[in-house]
């Protein structure tokens, strides 16, 4: 493996996930294919000054996400790239009722909380440093759609659980005074667990849509970081694709 890597000891974001990210962009830009060897743990700690438990950690990560498989005998093996697909910069609740649907919030939580790892990545702060955390149940005519779970920095706008019942995230960024301009996303599935069945009124093991997103303001903060479940049996995401000439 001649991959350019290396991490940043001053920043906040520790350095298991630095590396567990660089190593995940690798593998969705092909520079690590289907059936790559990663090398083994010792030589990629010593050449970037990392201890082996660290070293460990990013792998476990990507091992998790089914990113990288240990084969016995073999060595820590790529499995496969992730496709990510850009879609339009939209709210569920702006989609919903530009669908002639009804949509109805349930805020199940709105508190404080210290970043974890991938929350503090997203939203540059420090790990373990407060934010914002919103779970939203989102309906239509009674019947539930989605799970929301978003992360906010703390101090950007009031979030009082009234309004999150009565509006839309997005519409309340906006009425701020924060102007969205892009995102990084991507949109995955899997089947739902128990906890997931009954909140979405699935049985375990249906099929989930999922969608994380980090969100942006036209200064280039990162504003939003959500993590979302959709019932694929009411939801589904729309791409426009264009060819290349």
């Amino acid at each position: 493996m001649s991959l350019q890597l290396s991490v940043d000891r001053s920043s906040p974001v520790p350095l298991y996930f630095q590396l567990s990210q660089q190593l995940e962009a690798a593998i969705e830009r092909g520079s690590l294919t289907p059936g790559s060897l990663l090398g083994n743990e010792i030589e990629l700690a010593g050449r970037l000054g990392l201890s082996r438990p660290t070293v460990r950690q990013a792998i476990q990560s990507l091992v998790d996400k089914g990113l990288l498989v240990r084969r016995r005998g073999v060595g820590t093996q790529v499995v496969h790239s992730q496709v990510k697909r850009p879609l339009e910069l939209s709210s569920l609740y702006d989609d919903l009722e530009a669908a002639g649907q009804k949509p109805e919030t349930r805020v199940l939580a709105n508190v404080l909380v210290p970043a974890s790892a991938e929350v503090a990545a997203a939203l540059g702060v420090g790990e373990g440093d407060e934010v914002h955390r919103i779970e939203r149940l989102r309906l239509t005519h009674g019947d539930p759609v989605a799970y929301l779970c978003n992360h906010l920095p703390t101090g950007l706008l009031p979030l009082d659980t009234d309004r999150l019942e009565a509006t839309g995230l997005y519409r309340l960024m906006r009425a701020a005074g924060i102007t969205l301009h892009s995102a990084r996303q991507s949109v995955g599935a899997r089947a739902a667990t128990a906890e997931e069945g009954e909140r979405l009124g699935e049985p375990e093991g249906a099929p989930l849509l999922t969608m994380r997103r980090t969100t942006f303001d036209d200064t280039g903060r990162a504003v939003e970081f959500g993590a979302h479940t959709y019932r694929a049996s009411r939801y589904s995401f729309e791409f426009q694709l264009l060819v290349r000439p």
